[in-house]
């Protein structure tokens, strides 16, 4: 039940974040591999952004990629929530005191994360080529042009097999263990310093709000440089082997971006990031409490 808790959170959050999420995308995308000054600036900044999806695109594209977007967050989020749920219900996170013992949150909120980052990778691949196709005069990045999630996943298998579904996965597995440590660690150790302290108990989920919110700000600092890399990882066009036609990995595809875009890119879309990062945060703990609340008054009723 922990792990359908955690995914049916993510779920909820996602849907309100995705607009953000493709803004993000793109203007991640944007530049790739050009010196600054050396290219077209579609989108200068968010508002301009989003009308300039919405002009050339429709009002629709806000919300592209959606189904894999929710798809991924019911598995990313109901292993990695569900894991450290486990590990709170095993007496794993908290001293004789109940509080949260800062180094044993980071380890299960990083391999958390992991488990969920692998589990969610080829979701994550389909996502990001769906949300950065568009109009021609637009355009940023590699154009794949799925018609929606199913003919992606099933072109990608066709063509490379089970290996290119988790094509990077090992990045977005580094990449969802920062970010997952970061957020929960933050999240958790806030709102039990906010309750200890008996501060903002105006509302039973007030504190859960703030802390979510802390957490949203401390992920997106320590997440973006990855998201960028995988970002750009997943949206390059592959050849017949599986290979990356402009990146061979990870540690190759920092040293080009840092070579010919400086870095400062690696912080590429960090505001939509953020506030992607700062809704989605915000509904996903706080639907996980109460989420959680719904399970315990209900457990009396089974037993």
């Amino acid at each position: 039940m922990d792990f359908l808790i955690g995914g049916l959170a993510g779920v909820g959050a996602g849907f309100f974040s995705n607009p953000f999420d493709v803004v993000k995308t793109r203007m991640q995308l944007q530049g790739e591999l050009q010196a600054k000054g050396q290219h077209a600036v579609y989108y200068k900044n968010i508002p301009h952004a989003i009308y300039t999806i919405v002009k050339h695109d429709g009002i629709s594209a806000l919300q592209k990629g959606l189904a894999p977007a929710l798809w991924f967050q019911l598995v990313v989020n109901g292993v990695r929530l569900g894991i450290y749920q486990q590990a709170d219900n095993y007496g794993l996170l908290r001293d004789e005191k109940n509080n949260t013992k800062f180094v044993n949150s980071v380890f299960f909120g990083s391999v958390s994360g992991m488990c969920g980052g692998f589990m969610g990778s080829p979701l994550q691949l389909v996502k990001t080529q769906l949300m950065s196709h568009s109009a021609k005069q637009i355009a940023v990045g590699t154009q794949h042009a799925h018609p929606g999630m199913l003919n992606a996943l099933s072109k990608t298998y066709r063509k490379n097999g089970l290996v290119g579904l988790w094509r990077g996965a090992h990045g977005m597995m580094l990449r969802n263990s920062t970010g997952s440590a970061s957020q929960i660690v933050s999240y958790a150790m806030c709102k039990e310093w906010m309750d200890n302290n008996n501060m903002f108990q105006q509302s039973k989920y007030l504190p859960a709000f703030l802390a979510s919110n802390i957490g949203a700000i401390v992920k997106t600092i320590t997440l973006t440089p990855m998201d960028v890399i995988m970002t750009r990882l997943y949206n390059q066009g592959v050849d017949a082997q599986g290979r990356g036609l402009l990146y061979s990995g990870l540690a190759d595809c920092a040293m080009k971006i840092t070579k010919t875009e400086g870095v400062l890119a690696f912080y590429k879309g960090i505001g939509p990031s953020y506030f992607r990062q700062a809704p989605h945060s915000v509904l996903l703990l706080v639907f996980w409490d109460m989420l959680k609340d719904l399970q315990k008054s209900y457990q009396p009723l089974s037993v």
